[in-house]
């Protein structure tokens, strides 16, 4: 194995046969900080690094509601960077989608909108209706679609997260926490393209028509917190007032889950304090942009041999305010083995940053293009040349 170990944002590179877990540094519960009083539970992390800076009761099994649709988006974002769906495309509307109740942008059956203008009913208004015609259009069914959601959870390693819906409507057994809704957050905010949905406050749909439909945000903080831009509330009797908020100022992002308020009031206050007590205790220095080449692939049996491996998303570092930059190194961990083909965005390795031996956060790392196996003539063409190299 060869190792080039650098100062701060130096790579060390291994090559190794397998994948490594990803690793967060993470504070245990600090109530004494006195944040998130009049809730049932709450986290505070940051993005890129997937530090928890506080929690409280932040396993505590609890009915998310509507912070269920944070996961019906996620799956929404993969199949638009497959390519599997297009926001321009029409989606017909289902007499089982226009007939949910509660929160709904009041699809009609047989109506066909966008899949655009269907992510910001989700994101905006928080539709249950739109919420399901997306899920029949991606899976077939709700039911297809809920199973697809709860693998998503065993992916993201969340242990206390099962899902009925996608709406998150009351229902036996529908329950996630402060942290699994934070973790999947944080994999949502990897697709940078959602916080133009949830950061909208007012928009139109059907605009100019007769059923023109008035979006306004039921996140009030994207107007009224500096930095704001998403991610979703939820009410229920049951669940009292939730929400996953996300803000990113001077360039650190990072996510605040509340569950179980009373009231609006006292949601969005023990939020903008989460918010408050970050910003003013913490910064970061990013280390690596989202989609920056880290390595590249050099593989015989591919058509294009040489493919670039890019971070999947940003890479930063955290700290206190006030204190000085400790001595980080960072090591990209690559798989040899690889079966072909290889879709863009397939993960290939890991990004760690790491601070002596300790492992302070892990971003994979994906493949920039797609990867397709070698034509016969392409190895031909190889072989030769490395016959004639060896002569």
């Amino acid at each position: 194995m060869k190792k080039c170990v650098f100062s701060l944002v130096g790579a060390l590179l291994i090559l190794v046969s397998g994948m490594q877990p990803v690793v967060h540094a993470e504070e245990k519960d600090d109530q004494t900080l006195g944040l998130a009083k009049e809730t049932k539970s709450a986290i505070l992390l940051e993005r890129d690094t997937g530090k928890i800076l506080f929690q409280k009761d932040a396993d505590k099994r609890l009915p998310p509601a509507s912070m269920t649709k944070l996961m019906t988006l996620l799956i929404i974002m993969q199949e638009l960077e497959k390519g599997d769906l297009t926001k321009n495309e029409k989606v017909r509307v289902s007499e089982n989608a226009a007939s949910m109740g509660g929160s709904q942008i009041f699809l009609e059956a047989g109506e066909e909108m966008s899949v655009n203008d269907l992510l910001k009913g989700i994101a905006v208004a928080s539709g249950n209706d739109a919420s399901v015609a997306m899920a029949e259009k991606i899976a077939g069914s709700e039911s297809s679609f809920v199973k697809r959601m709860n693998k998503e959870a065993k992916k993201l390693n969340l242990k206390n997260t099962q899902f009925q819906n996608v709406s998150g409507l009351p229902a036996k057994n529908h329950y996630s926490t402060a942290h699994d809704m934070a973790m999947i957050a944080k994999e949502l905010l990897r697709y940078e393209d959602i916080t133009n949905y949830t950061s909208i406050y007012e928009d139109y749909l059907r605009k100019g028509e007769e059923n023109e439909f008035w979006l306004v945000n039921t996140n009030k903080l994207v107007k009224h917190y500096q930095g704001v831009d998403g991610l979703k509330t939820g009410f229920t009797n049951e669940a009292k007032y939730c929400l996953t908020a996300t803000a990113k100022k001077e360039g650190m992002r990072v996510v605040t889950v509340v569950m179980g308020a009373e009231t609006i009031k006292k949601r969005n206050a023990a939020t903008a304090e989460l918010l408050d007590y970050a910003y003013n205790h913490y910064n970061t220095k990013q280390l690596f942009k989202k989609g920056q080449t880290v390595s590249k692939l050099d593989m015989f049996k591919a058509e294009n041999r040489h493919v670039n491996v890019v971070t999947a998303a940003s890479v930063s570092t955290l700290l206190k305010k006030g204190e000085k930059p400790e001595e980080i190194s960072t090591e990209t961990m690559m798989n040899e083995n690889f079966n072909l083909p290889i879709k863009k965005g397939d993960q290939v390795g890991e990004l760690r940053v790491k601070k002596g031996n300790k492992v302070l956060s892990a971003t994979p790392l994906i493949v920039e293009d797609d990867v397709e196996p070698a034509t016969y003539f392409t190895l031909f063409k190889r072989s030769l040349q490395k016959l004639s190299k060896s002569n």
